[in-house]
């Protein structure tokens, strides 16, 4: 069972957010009235669970058991796999892959395309992925074809709105000995948790 990193904070810190967290909401009260201070209590309420929400599992990554002696590739689809240079990068990946790893006779990589349902901050908190499960599928659908063009036979499916989340999801059940993510560069700090958290290699393909 996966647990969430312990918090670890120093002896003169905890009493320096008691007084942050209070502070305005006493100086609300006393210089606005009651309705001032249940606001500002109610927004402090607001950061902490923020906050809290953010926090993160920080344990390994699950990889399933390997299948057999095949490579598996799994690509997250950030950005849409459109520019064939970026396809054929895939390409080369998967070719190298497979020879390296092969058994007796050369096998195919096997390539899976991960696209996260991406969604925005505001239809994320109401639920709506409507749009951001579409998006995915488009992005899905021609990063296929690219790759189909490319040479490199594909499979794929939409994942999680974070894209760390959906990796985890992904890996549980599918073996990838590699993850390529295409993706654009503000991306990168959710690059760098996989890197860390999973214990093979991570590249990045900049789609612009």
């Amino acid at each position: 069972m996966r647990k969430l990193e312990p918090v670890r904070l120093k002896p003169w810190t905890l009493p320096i957010i008691i007084v942050a967290l209070s502070v305005p909401i006493v100086a609300a009260f006393m210089l606005a009235g009651p309705g001032a201070g249940l606001a500002a209590g109610a927004l402090a309420a607001v950061a902490i669970v923020v906050v809290a929400a953010r926090a993160r599992f920080d344990e390994p990554i699950e990889v399933a058991p390997s299948r057999g002696g095949g490579y598996t590739l799994l690509v997250v689809a950030i950005s849409s796999l459109d520019d064939p240079a970026l396809a054929g990068a895939i390409a080369e990946i998967a070719s190298a892959g497979a020879r390296a790893t092969r058994t007796g006779a050369e096998q195919a990589a096997e390539v899976l395309v991960l696209a996260p349902a991406i969604n925005a901050p505001i239809a994320h908190w109401l639920s709506d992925l409507r749009k951001a499960r579409f998006d995915a599928q488009r992005r899905l659908a021609v990063s296929l074809a690219s790759l189909a063009a490319a040479q490199v036979d594909a499979r794929g499916q939409v994942g999680d709105s974070d894209p760390v989340q959906a990796v985890e999801d992904t890996l549980r059940t599918f073996p990838a000995q590699e993850v390529v993510f295409v993706t654009p560069s503000d991306h990168g700090g959710q690059v760098e948790e996989i890197r860390r958290r999973l214990d093979r290699r991570v590249r990045v393909l900049n789609a612009g």
